[in-house]
């Protein structure tokens, strides 16, 4: 764990120097030890920032930490920062994949129980309802969309309302990967269209096809992409480790950088293990 601080903070450190990212002079407290303290409540206490403040103050590795509203509205200011850090691990990790191997995927995350859901201050509407055909229930909140090397690091990663299919999310992704990349997942992404306009852009997307597809595949390849699948199912299995039962936030957007901070959690995950 300690090890795992230090490489943290050293890690956000070096990049906002790398950014030439401005600070006034006066802080008491850095924007590099802000996102440390963020990162490790996502990592070791289930994004509980409070647990994680108390526990940097008392140990010394932030002796200076800001009192809970403080810093609340200096990790909003920063918002941004974190985003930037995970699409930096994302490229690392694209370094590393060697096969150019990719796979798509999506998890639910319940902003409420389902019981709750007219009294929900978060999101509110139809949108938000979606169904998970795995578990066969319905749930209220949001869906996060995972783009994963053949070694589960995620390289991409966006939100979008629960009752967004994976086919219409599938246009939203950057697919910011190597020329000749092959991309896959499960049949809920069999678009035909879009899989000519990728290959246009020398990408393969192939995913899992259907009984009925007009695009069928030999069972060697079904199977192999079907064991690629089970590596991002890991990954979600991963992230899910890291998710509290429920997710404390006031705002949408609150709830919103918290899942960014799991997610950017589980790529820190992979580099310790990667060391």
């Amino acid at each position: 764990m300690d090890t795992q601080i230090v490489a943290i903070y050293c890690l956000c450190d070096d990049i906002l120097k790398g950014l030439k990212h401005w600070e006034d002079k006066q802080r008491q407290m850095s924007d590099a030890e802000v996102m440390t303290t963020s990162i490790v409540a996502a990592l070791f206490f289930s994004g509980n920032m409070e647990k994680s403040r108390i526990f940097l103050q008392e140990h010394g590795y932030i002796p200076r930490m800001l009192e809970k509203s403080r810093f609340n509205r200096r990790q909003h200011k920063i918002a941004e920062l974190f985003l930037v850090v995970f699409d930096l691990l994302g490229d690392w990790w694209k370094q590393l994949n060697e096969a150019s191997v990719y796979i798509l995927d999506s998890f639910p995350i319940a902003a409420c129980d389902n019981y709750r859901i007219p009294r929900s201050h978060l999101y509110e509407g139809e949108s938000w309802r979606g169904y998970q055909a795995s578990k066969k229930r319905y749930f209220y909140g949001l869906k996060i969309h995972l783009l994963v090397t053949e070694h589960g690091q995620p390289v991409e990663f966006f939100l979008t309302p629960g009752s967004w299919s994976d086919t219409r999310a599938l246009k939203m992704y950057r697919l910011d990967v190597p020329e000749g990349s092959l991309i896959t997942g499960d049949k809920a992404y069999n678009d035909y269209a879009f899989e000519d306009l990728l290959d246009e852009a020398q990408l393969d997307l192939q995913p899992l096809r259907k009984k009925n597809s007009k695009r069928p595949v030999p069972p060697w390849i079904q199977y192999l992409l079907a064991c690629y699948r089970k590596i991002v199912e890991t990954t979600g299995s991963l992230m899910e480790q890291l998710l509290p039962k429920h997710i404390h936030a006031v705002t949408p957007q609150g709830f919103e950088l918290k899942l960014a901070l799991f997610a950017l959690a589980t790529s820190f995950n992979f580099l310790n293990v990667a060391t």
